[in-house]
């Protein structure tokens, strides 16, 4: 063989095994982002200038697969924040009220918690302070001593409800269709992607179970979990038996929420992403991290806000508030309104809320 066509063939076969799969023709075959206002969106835009930059072997910005970290907020980013509020603030709301298996032996503080929620919902009252922490108390409550299967069953039960405000969705349906693209076109490009959420772990795998997202990709709030038979008895002294199964305690863990997911992204991933999204200041510190001084390569992060309210529910001001935030912290902004041709899918409908 000619030496020069030798080199060529070497060079051709280095350049499509570095990129980890990014051929350069398969992705470019497939037709991405068909939920999107392409033209329209500038964060789009900058995502795919960034991962083709990235993923680029002759590029002085590439990354390497093994460190083609994501990481991606639940609520409100890629899950609709519904009824106006979390998925696992409406389950406790529904635990605690309404359950007719529990509600007759809730705690007081789960009730008050669960009453707080309701009245935010149906009368604007507004949470307290530090309602997040005082949710996260009861929850841990709410379902102690569920097994982990009892309580991934009662999370999905719930989430086959409609979902309150919509027509054609329940409440396990509630993805931004548009988002998920994102999902896919990451993994072609040989991205790894993880869910860090400030909701219950259990509650988030329940959910993305559907998504294709794999259990282990998934942190968020945790409560001490043990054996059914433990007792008292610590668990660097219990040997678990083989007819033994675990069960969720009432001791809280972690809130999952700003620079908590920093500590548990180091924890968990032991990497720095070089990309991040979300939608929220629960968000910050880990969009900060994913592009501070820890980072030895580009960085994007990213913030959805909600300024849709004829397609969902939105607080317009609080929206508008939030854009001018996130574009001074040099964060991308992605617009629900103009970015996005669908949000839920086509056969979805916002309606008024209504209450029994």
């Amino acid at each position: 063989m000619n030496k020069k066509v030798l080199i060529a063939l070497i060079l051709l076969m280095f350049t499509f095994t570095s990129c980890g799969g990014n051929k350069s023709d398969t992705p470019k075959q497939k037709e991405y982002f068909t939920l999107w206002n392409i033209s329209e969106s500038k964060a789009l835009q900058r995502l795919i200038e960034y991962v083709n930059d990235v993923t680029n072997v002759f590029s002085p910005n590439y990354i390497p697969v093994e460190d083609r970290i994501a990481t991606f907020d639940m609520d409100g980013t890629f899950v609709g924040e519904l009824y106006p509020t979390y998925f696992e603030y409406n389950l406790l709301e529904y635990r605690a009220l309404d359950d007719p298996d529990y509600k007759d032996i809730a705690p007081s503080d789960v009730v008050e918690a669960a009453t707080d929620i309701r009245n935010f919902v149906r009368d604007n009252v507004p949470l307290p302070d530090h309602f997040d922490m005082k949710h996260a108390y009861a929850a841990a409550k709410a379902y102690s001593g569920m097994t982990l299967k009892e309580f991934d069953e009662y999370v999905k039960a719930y989430a086959k409800k409609e979902a309150n405000g919509f027509e054609g969705m329940t409440y396990g349906e509630s993805f931004y269709k548009p988002m998920l693209e994102v999902f896919d076109y990451l993994k072609d490009y040989g991205f790894d992607y993880y869910v860090v959420s400030g909701s219950d772990r259990y509650i988030c795998r329940a959910l993305v179970e559907s998504i294709g997202i794999p259990m282990n990709k998934v942190i968020g709030m945790d409560v001490v979990i043990e054996s059914s038979n433990q007792g008292d008895e610590e668990g660097v002294n219990h040997t678990m038996k083989k007819d033994e199964y675990l069960i969720r305690t009432d001791e809280l863990i972690i809130k999952n929420l700003k620079t908590n997911k920093v500590k548990q992204i180091s924890q968990e991933i032991g990497k720095v992403p070089v990309l991040s999204f979300g939608n929220s200041s629960g968000d910050q510190a880990m969009h900060n991290y994913c592009l501070g001084e820890n980072q030895k390569y580009r960085s994007e992060a990213f913030m959805l806000v909600a300024n849709d309210n004829l397609r969902d529910h939105a607080n317009l001001d609080e929206g508008a508030k939030r854009e001018k935030k996130w574009n001074d912290n040099g964060y991308q902004v992605i617009h629900m309104k103009e970015d996005f041709k669908t949000i839920y899918g086509y056969g979805v409908k916002r309606v008024p809320f209504h209450f029994e």
